[in-house]
């Protein structure tokens, strides 16, 4: 395997390495479950079910990876990077200490992806590439990986948006991460960021670093998380929190989120008093919610309990709230994510229903897979009609569901 560093395997690194999966399996809200069905579930017939998903998924992704190790286009490294983490993150794989050839092809070609600079990327969308990638890495468990983790971060880091005045937040896309190129930051490229930095951030310590010999000397730098909040609330329709003055308090809207600051994919409408509002939509605001809880936002703080309330207004599993069919199973995803993160097991919507979220999103899933045992979506926008991408996301989020019943 082709390497940018070359790694001087210390003899504490063993043990440092053990204090790291022991981190992992109590800091990172996806990591923090049970992989074992709960014993007050006696639903045989689920249960079977469930092993059939997960293994005809498996099954077809592993039938369609490239050559090269790749899934789908490898000019888009993430796309093999989810593949791998829908994997590593299943209890089939979790615990391997000796990978799968198709799995060790598939690390390979992140790695030989990977620049100098530590993003990890071919021609575009440098940040959600380098993102993806470092959670895949991540999820590897293996040492090696490390040091592109780490230089990975740093430049994640560097892709934070601060225009104007420095360290102020005096414009409205300051503290945002966007594709990392010219683009704007969005809530969406935020929250992946920092996902991947959050689930890191332990590699940032002195006794990691100690254990590379190329990583020694090098300089620390971490992510001004004050403005990523900043930015984070001016997604949110909240008007006492966000200063943008298309933010909207109506019944309808409030707490949830947008896109970036004064854009919906949504879009707007008008309300009775004449105001033009923002739509608040359902996968933007999951991802909302979980970057609230990313910048360690308690679970009584007013933004996340005017997410939480948006999020009980709207909960559906038949479409993405706001956005019909479109990025269905994004919403699944970051769904699942971010209830998870927010820690109830059920979740009481507006009208008084109790709904076990995991086992509903569980079921959902089942229903909606192809005889192939791949998933799709019929409305291919935001490259939802890759069934690789599509599984991908599906065996991500029954990760989180299934394995909790």
């Amino acid at each position: 395997m082709k390497r940018f560093f070359a790694i001087n395997r210390k003899s504490n690194l063993a043990a440092a390495y053990s204090i790291l999966i022991i981190l992992l399996a109590v800091s990172s809200p996806e990591t923090a479950l049970s992989i074992t069905l709960r014993s007050t579930h006696e639903d045989i017939s689920l249960k079977k079910e469930v092993t059939r998903a997960f293994k005809n998924g498996f099954e077809f992704l592993e039938k369609h990876q490239n050559p090269d190790g790749s899934w789908s286009n490898p000019e888009f490294p993430a796309l093999t990077g989810l593949v791998l983490y829908a994997f590593l993150k299943s209890p089939e794989y979790a615990n391997m200490l000796e990978k799968p050839v198709f799995i060790q092809k598939g690390l390979e070609f992140i790695i030989k992806c990977a620049k100098k600079n530590g993003s990890i990327y071919k021609e575009g969308l440098p940040n959600y590439n380098t993102s993806v990638c470092i959670m895949a890495l991540m999820a590897a468990n293996d040492p090696e990986y490390h040091p592109y983790i780490i230089r990975a971060r740093r430049y994640l880091i560097s892709l934070q948006e601060d225009k104007g005045k420095k360290s102020t937040a005096d414009n409205s896309y300051d503290g945002g991460v966007g594709y990392g190129t010219k683009d704007h930051p969005d809530l969406s490229n935020t929250y992946i960021a920092l996902e991947s930095l959050k689930m890191t951030e332990m590699l940032e310590s002195d006794q990691y670093i100690k254990a590379y010999k190329e990583l020694q000397g090098m300089q620390k730098t971490t992510l001004n998380w004050d403005a990523a909040l900043k930015f984070i609330q001016r997604c949110q329709n909240l008007p006492e929190f966000n200063d943008q003055g298309w933010a909207s308090g109506d019944p309808k809207n409030r707490g949830g989120f947008v896109y970036y600051p004064g854009n919906s994919k949504a879009g707007e409408e008008t309300l009775a008093n004449g105001k033009v509002a923002l739509s608040s939509y359902g996968s933007m605001t999951y991802a909302g919610l979980l970057s609230l809880i990313y910048a360690d936002l308690k679970k009584d703080d007013p933004r996340v309990t005017a997410a939480y309330e948006w999020i009980q207004k709207n909960y559906t599993l038949n479409e993405n709230p706001g956005m019909g069919k479109q990025g269905l199973y994004y919403y699944f995803h970051t769904m699942a994510k971010a209830l998870t993160a927010f820690g109830e097991d059920y979740l009481v919507t507006a009208d008084g229903r109790r709904v076990d979220w995991r086992r509903a999103l569980t079921i959902k899933l089942i229903e909606l897979q192809k005889g192939d045992g791949f998933w799709i979506n019929d409305s291919g926008r935001w490259w939802e009609n890759d069934p690789v991408l599509v599984t991908a996301y599906a065996l991500i989020t029954m990760n989180m569901t299934a394995f909790s019943l």
